[in-house]
């Protein structure tokens, strides 16, 4: 299991790779942030402990910056293309075990993956395609874990509401698990908070749940209240 506090590269500080190194910093994770551009490396330069401008296409520069000690590099790099796949060739032939990389396109996440990441994100599609399920209906968040799997959070549709979840055919009816439940009204002197299902769980109007399963599936859920 990787350690989460093992030090972290990301290369290219845009929204994206300044968010991520931030959010990384605030976790306890020690970042080293590379960019070409000294106007950016400058304005962060208060904000990340250990940020440098560098080219990220050049291998001697990435040694002389120690970045092959890494375990664990991000090349966040989205409008510069050819950058973005020289890069992360580098970081590959430096050794680097777990490389990440941001694509634009499903052409550029194939070619990634061919030159060595190990793990390819599009955050601006993902973020479409998670927006426009949060759209579709009763779906209140959404979170796809594999092609056509998710986690849904919604509330419990009228047929499943005041039975035990063994007695509501949740997964024959509907081919989806409801794994937490957030009551609505919690006992006195407790406050709202998620904790796991049981077969003997009785769901109420307004609970929060979250079901897994296939996509179709979760969203046909949702749509059923």
């Amino acid at each position: 299991m990787a350690d989460l506090t093992e030090p972290v590269v990301v290369v290219g500080l845009g929204r994206f790779g300044t968010a991520l190194a931030l959010e990384l910093i605030s976790r306890g994770t020690e970042v080293l942030g590379i960019d070409n551009r000294p106007k950016v490396v400058q304005s962060l330069s208060g904000r990340l402990p250990h940020v440098v401008t560098a080219d990220s296409t050049d291998i001697e520069a990435l040694r002389q910056l120690g970045v092959e000690e890494f375990q664990r590099a991000v090349v966040a790099i989205g409008t510069d293309i050819q950058a973005s796949i020289l890069t992360t060739s580098l970081l590959s032939e430096l050794g680097i075990p777990d490389i990440w990389a941001k694509a634009v396109s499903d052409q550029h996440r194939h070619i990634l993956t061919r030159v060595g990441a190990h793990k390819v994100v599009a955050p601006e599609h993902d973020m479409g395609e998670r927006v426009a399920h949060l759209l579709s209906g009763r779906i209140l968040d959404y979170v796809e874990v594999d092609a056509d799997f998710a986690v849904v959070k919604t509330t419990p549709p009228r047929e499943v509401v005041g039975v035990p979840l063994r007695d509501s055919r949740v997964r024959s009816r509907w081919g989806v698990t409801v794994v937490a439940v957030k009551p609505q009204a919690p006992p006195p002197g407790r406050r709202p908070e998620f904790s796991h299902a049981t077969p003997d769980t009785v769901l109420a109007y307004g609970d929060l749940i979250l079901i897994v399963g296939p996509v179709d599936n979760v969203e046909r859920f949702a749509a059923s209240g």
